[in-house]
């Protein structure tokens, strides 16, 4: 599992736009016993949801009940049974029982041989977070929940918790809403059992074990779907669009393009039969999530975006987005470290191989497009220059195997961010190392399915053996990268590894967003006077250059949205997000002048840093640089 953030403007930073799992004991609860539990949609109030969790009977006088501290792939402290509420133990006779609440997530039952059921109710963590949260982190708005009367967020790991001897134990989860309900689940449908006056629908699901609760993600309410194949795998898309700006069916083309370029990338590779896709597309208001980007389960993603977006602007995002979320049923879903098979969600241990699991991932999300012919290959180059100008904001001579381990902590969660940067870049390397030593013939790719076949989903690797392993699989070269640039800190010098393909980094006209060139944002703000203004950089934008803008000019609003410090986030990601043919108002304050830009967006240019093909590279160089971007 894993998060994917998007970036979606850099004006006020990055926005927040994962041991074993115990066997049961048999004197704690029958082996086969099923955990049932229920979330009534029916009974919602305050948007808080009841749950009811029956365990069968207990053996032992005392059990711990707990809800996540962590999940899988968020690398962060969410705390999910800070949402809970009400918590209640009931015996055989209806009676409450004494009840300890040990920590944030974890509540202690005494007389567990009496213990008939648990009863709670679930506070939504979107209305949480839009009210500046309860205290501590809050978890990352794709991991969250929502429960609202059109649309219901069911990532169960906030709503379903595990004992801890447990976890391996099979669970029925009985879900009741509105029959007129949409509903989408991977988890396989036991039955459905509709009430007498047939106004709710109860859905009967099965998990084999708490790890696929965690790892199912629902979505139900006023959505639409799409279903359709790519290859051998079925896709199904759910999208909620609280406004209806954006359906299921008018981003139906660009998931079947990517998604098939993805699938004739991987090529063998085919670890799931269908892969869910869940889209929260978010209002903006004071009650929306706010966090956008993508959380990765094994077979399926749930994404959040703006609903603002428009539909070419959206189409990028998820092709940026859902793509590296889809190239994880390679790793971790098929190479995994034991960290990530036996997980702890209340006290975890992480991998060292972060710039593998997010890493290469990136790095696949970056280069089939490349090799797929999605995108051109100067797009590519740029994209790759990104991610080392935005590397460099992080700490380059930091061991990415220590931050890995110590993600959880200072200093090393505040580098976290750059597993999307560097660990791409550290794919990079691998990948021309491999093809460089093997003549073109193997690549990072190779190695990812070699791994896979020795691996696979049901067996995980040691974690302090994997370089030493992939140096034997692979060639000396890839094992002293690794010991030097991952395992060690010396930064890398990555011009090193462009001469080999016959590339070089130098000044050259790239393409300008709106908002952001070179890495950094082309408006500056005033605190005193809350006002947004363009900075010294706007005269090198060849857009805004020929519209006439200038240093220093306030904008006062963009389309009629007045833009000031409160706003601008929201304001300056649409920009961010603008794509070429869009018709646009800007008023801008020259000293007092009111300047009123009116026009159609144009692609602009500037200079900066760039990848270059080299005029002088050789014959070898070139046919290295063709089976790198081109397999």
């Amino acid at each position: 599992m894993n998060i994917r953030v998007f970036v979606a403007s850099a004006f006020l930073g990055l926005m927040l736009f994962s041991c074993g799992a115990g066997r049961n004991k048999v004197n704690d609860l029958a082996i086969n016993t099923p955990i049932v539990s229920h979330i009534d949609l029916s009974k919602v109030t305050d948007d808080k949801a009841p749950v009811i969790i029956n365990p069968g009977r207990f053996t032992v006088e005392t059990v711990t009940y707990r809800l996540p501290r962590v999940v899988q792939g968020t690398y962060a402290v969410s705390d999910f049974g800070k949402y809970v509420e009400d918590f209640k133990a009931i015996d055989y006779n209806g009676n409450d029982m004494a009840v300890s609440k040990v920590d944030t997530n974890t509540w202690r039952i005494e007389n567990a041989k009496d213990l008939d059921k648990i009863t709670y109710k679930v506070n939504d963590t979107y209305d949480i977070e839009s009210k500046g949260g309860i205290g501590g982190e809050e978890p990352f708005s794709p991991s969250g929940t929502n429960i609202e009367p059109e649309n219901y967020v069911l990532n169960l790991h906030g709503f379903i918790g595990y004992f801890d001897s447990l976890k391996s134990n099979q669970y029925k989860l009985d879900v009741t809403a509105p029959a007129d309900f949409v509903r989408t689940s991977a988890l396989e449908n036991m039955t459905s059992k509709t009430s007498e006056d047939g106004k709710f629908v109860t859905t009967s699901y099965f998990a084999p074990r708490y790890f696929d609760i965690t790892d199912n993600p629902m979505m139900y309410g006023n959505l639409d779907v799409e279903e359709f194949q790519v290859g051998d795998i079925k896709i199904v898309l759910s999208v909620y669009s609280p406004n209806k700006v954006h359906t299921a069916a008018s981003l139906k083309g660009t998931i079947f393009k990517m998604m098939k370029a993805q699938k004739a990338f991987l090529g063998d590779i085919n670890s799931t039969s269908r892969y869910d896709i869940y889209l929260y597309l978010s209002e903006e208001k004071d009650n929306s999530p706010k966090g956008f980007g993508a959380l990765e389960h094994h077979t399926s993603t749930v994404v959040v975006l703006p609903e603002s977006m428009d539909e070419a602007a959206l189409s990028e995002s998820m092709i940026d987005v859902v793509s590296h979320e889809f190239f994880h049923i390679v790793t971790p879903l098929s190479v995994h470290s034991e960290d990530v098979h036996y997980f702890d969600y209340n006290t975890p241990t992480f991998s060292k191989h972060l710039w593998m699991y997010e890493g290469v991932t990136e790095y696949f999300a970056n280069l089939f497009q490349v090799d797929q012919a999605l995108i051109e290959k100067e797009d590519f180059y740029n994209k790759i220059m990104s991610k080392i100008q935005m590397s460099k904001r992080y700490n380059d001579a930091m061991s990415f195997t220590i931050m890995s381990e110590n993600v959880l902590k200072a200093p090393y969660k505040d580098q976290y961010i750059n597993v999307y940067q560097k660990g791409a870049l550290i794919g990079m390397c691998i990948d021309i190392l491999m093809r460089e030593a093997s003549n073109g013939n193997r690549g990072i790719l190779s190695l990812m399915k070699e791994l896979s076949n020795k691996y696979g989903k049901n067996k995980p690797f040691e974690d302090d053996k994997l370089i030493a392993e992939i140096t034997e699989m692979t060639y000396p070269s890839v094992g002293e990268f690794l010991n030097t640039h991952v395992v060690g800190d010396l930064p890398i010098k990555y011009e090193t590894f462009f001469e080999k393909v016959g590339l070089e980094i130098g000044e050259t006209k790239i393409k300008a967003n709106y908002i952001m060139m070179n890495g950094m944002p082309i408006v500056s703000g005033d605190g005193q006077a809350g006002t947004i203004f363009f900075t010294d950089a706007v005269l090198e934008n060849s857009f805004w250059a020929e519209q006439g803008a200038k240093p220093n000019d306030v904008i006062k609003s963009i389309d009629g949205t007045a833009l000031t410090l409160m706003n601008a986030n929201q304001v300056l990601q649409d920009v961010f997000m603008w794509k070429p043919g869009r018709e646009i108002e800007v008023v801008l304050d020259r000293n007092g002048e009111e300047i009123v830009i009116k026009t159609t967006t144009a692609q602009g240019y500037t200079t900066g840093e760039g990848i270059i093909e080299k005029n002088d590279a050789t014959q070898e160089q070139i046919a290295l640089r063709k089976a790198w971007l081109k397999g």
